[in-house]
């Protein structure tokens, strides 16, 4: 059954990834037999289209049907902008603001991750995408409505067992179960306690135990052993992130790589200082001064800014100190081959 989920040749999902990865990592997974994936919340809407159509030329097609591709959305809610709370936020760093020259008053808000939209849903409607997947819940009835009538297949994100049930409730065809090993930004929507959250192989076989739409497995896979325990455990899939990370079809920066391939990438940790929301990567400088979980960072994802000027200039350095050097738990998987033959070693 894993193998007929989709058409796919392979029961491999990529991971969206946005900040390290475009169309080409994207194509690569899906010429291989995956479902390569593009993450859409930090581009405009053009840029969106630019990006696939580099992938309706380059995916190619099996018995006369272009292999298929999935597009990421996020479904958060958009904060009111405080200046006290970030005033209190940019204290935390003063001391690394004057080591690196910085003057906090001249900081400029970071590009913002932004939630699907009605221009979003008009992208869609015209691209056609085989799926769109969600992180943070799902869009409203109507919006996701449009989605639908594109013929798009929806997926989303769920952390716990609750969330997978409203996810089929309110309209899903697939449900991720992420477990807390994934690295990135946990999708977890219906509560923020992080002691709701639960390794995946324990939270795979409760999500397929009380859903009956497909359940694809994601967090801390890293190859074709734990692909084949994740399909044994009745998941019809697996998403894969980190393990592609090294590619070089992903745009990875060279002080993230390194640190993948170094023994610091064994410790990662759940931190909300990058983004104000929390996400799993590895333990750097700024999570062990202000983190990992800081009650004084601005709401997602309006976080990012205080520390943007210190990363620039850290990374012009060749230092990942204040990076957000996103990974799972299990960077083992990681190797730096072309994306297509991973996919296919990740295969059981």
């Amino acid at each position: 059954m894993s193998k007929r989920f989709l058409g796919l040749k392979c029961p491999i999902i990529q991971a969206p990834m946005a900040g390290v990865q475009g169309s080409a990592l994207a194509i690569a997974i899906s010429n291989a037999g995956g479902l390569g994936s593009l993450p859409c919340a930090m581009l405009t809407p053009e840029a969106v289209g630019v990006e696939v159509a580099q992938m309706r030329d380059q995916i190619i097609y099996t018995n006369g049907t272009q292999n298929p591709f999935n597009l990421n959305f996020f479904c958060h809610q958009l904060p009111a902008q405080d200046a006290d709370i970030e005033a209190v936020w940019r204290r935390q760093f003063a001391n690394d603001y004057q080591t690196y020259d910085i003057d906090p008053a001249r900081i400029q808000p970071a590009p913002l991750r932004l939630p699907f939209s009605a221009e979003m849903a008009a992208v869609v409607e015209a691209l056609k995408p085989d799926v769109v997947s969600f992180h943070f819940g799902l869009p409203e009835a109507a919006l996701l409505e449009r989605v639908k009538r594109s013929g798009a297949k929806i997926m989303s994100s769920a952390t716990t067992v609750e969330e997978a049930i409203w996810l089929e409730a309110h309209g899903a065809d697939f449900v991720i179960a992420q477990g807390l090993e994934a690295g990135g930004h946990r999708g977890m929507f219906l509560s923020t306690d992080l002691t709701t959250q639960m390794g995946t192989f324990a939270l795979v076989p409760q999500i397929v135990k009380a859903v009956t739409i497909p359940v694809v497995a994601a967090g801390g896979i890293a190859d074709a052993q734990g692909v084949k325990a994740a399909l044994d455990l009745g998941a019809v899939a697996v998403q894969i992130g980190t393990a592609y990370m090294l590619c070089p079809e992903a745009s990875t920066t060279q002080v993230h790589r390194s640190a993948l391939q170094s023994a610091k990438a064994r410790h990662t940790a759940i931190t909300n200082v990058f983004t104000g929301r929390p996400a799993r990567g590895i333990v750097n400088k700024l999570i062990e001064s202000v983190g990992p979980i800081s009650p004084l960072a601005p709401p997602f994802p309006l976080a990012g800014s205080a520390s943007a000027p210190l990363r620039a200039k850290a990374e012009a350095a060749g230092s990942g100190d204040f990076s957000p050097l996103w990974a799972g738990q299990n960077v083992t998987g990681c190797k730096e081959i072309p994306a297509g033959l991973l996919t296919k070693d990740l295969t059981p």
